[in-house]
């Protein structure tokens, strides 16, 4: 599993350099005498090599321990992650020790896990253990193979196609009423306000008023799902639902869970089937498809790779290209 270790002296201006190499660990040091850097270079390789078999005999839990402790913190999507990592570490794959973590075991976990959560759910599973194993090979110096790369992912679900219809949104308004001084009111009031810029359940609980600019109807996020900022320009009808609200901050007055709580709590009042607060931004971003290209529309959304928009949200026929080529 290990490589080799290769040490080179070589002559440097007055003295002699030392420098070993294995699996992506390298390490130099300069002697004035050759022979201390020959002894040198063979005490490193003794270290690196004893230090990849310890390595090698923890449990990949530990690993993935390390990993929530150290890299899970500095994204946005920590808590998700840290729970993920943990419930890993605890499952009999965490158990594997790293000299024994092949494709086959880290396939038995994905088999598994199939058995209990939708495909989608196990893809990005595997996409945040790839990353851990992605570092604990280039960082770490505690692998010299990735062995998630050789496992196969599920298959991409469909797009989510679930568009709410105009006799569920009045189903919902009713529902939820419009006392906007109520946080039930306030979340039907966000759903339409997602509606309107695409924006997420968390990016609407974030927004600040200092960060709204209704004479230029541009609204900033400041940091977004993809690690980046974004200005969203808000309609006249935003615009109009921004300004029903009573002053508070942040400007909802929600945070994600409450919204979460009190529209699952809307939705069953109201007998709507399968509505999520998210499929707003599909509804948003397909009616905007009508109006704007495909950059324009990356722009307002956020995302990054355009092949998702035009998959999922672009529905013009050839007939509607056509009659805009005049």
């Amino acid at each position: 599993m290990w490589g080799m270790a290769v040490a080179s002296i070589t002559r440097y201006k007055a003295g002699w350099r030392a420098q070993v190499a294995r699996d992506g660990i390298r390490r130099s040091k300069v002697f004035e005498i050759k022979r201390e850097a020959q002894d040198w270079a063979a005490r490193q390789e003794y270290l690196i090599k004893n230090a990849e078999k310890e390595a090698s005999a923890q449990p990949f839990g530990d690993v993935l321990i390390r990993y929530a402790r150290e890299v899970s913190p500095t994204k946005r999507g920590e808590r998700w992650e840290v729970l993920r990592l943990k419930s890993i570490a605890a499952d009999r794959l965490g158990q594997v020790r790293l000299r024994d973590l092949t494709a086959t075991s880290l396939a038995d976990w994905r088999d598994r896990r199939l058995r209990e959560v939708a495909p989608s759910s196990v893809r990005r599973e595997m996409n945040l253990l790839g990353a851990v194993l992605t570092r604990a090979r280039k960082e770490w110096g505690l692998l010299s193979a990735n062995p998630i790369e050789d496992v196969r992912k599920p298959a991409e679900p469909p797009p989510r196609d679930r568009l709410p219809t105009q006799d569920e949104i009045d189903r919902l308004a009713h529902v939820a009423g419009d006392d906007l001084s109520t946080a039930q009111g306030r979340t039907f009031h966000a759903f339409r306000f997602a509606c309107e810029t695409a924006m997420r359940a968390g990016e609407i609980a974030s927004l600040e008023w200092d960060r709204i600019d209704l004479k230029a109807r541009v609204a900033r996020l400041p940091m977004t799902k993809n690690g980046h900022a974004r200005d969203v320009p808000l309609s006249s009808e935003a615009v109009a639902l921004l300004e029903a609200l009573p002053k508070m901050s942040p400007v909802f007055g929600l945070t994600p869970r409450q919204i979460d709580a009190l529209w699952r709590k809307v939705r069953g009042k109201a007998a709507v089937e399968g509505l999520r607060f998210h499929d707003s931004r599909a509804f948003a971003l397909t009616r905007l498809s009508a109006k704007v290209d495909a950059l324009t529309l990356a722009k307002i959304s956020g995302h990054r790779d355009l092949s998702i928009l035009l998959n999922a949200y672009y529905r013009e026929t050839a007939a509607d290209i056509a009659k805009k080529l005049g």
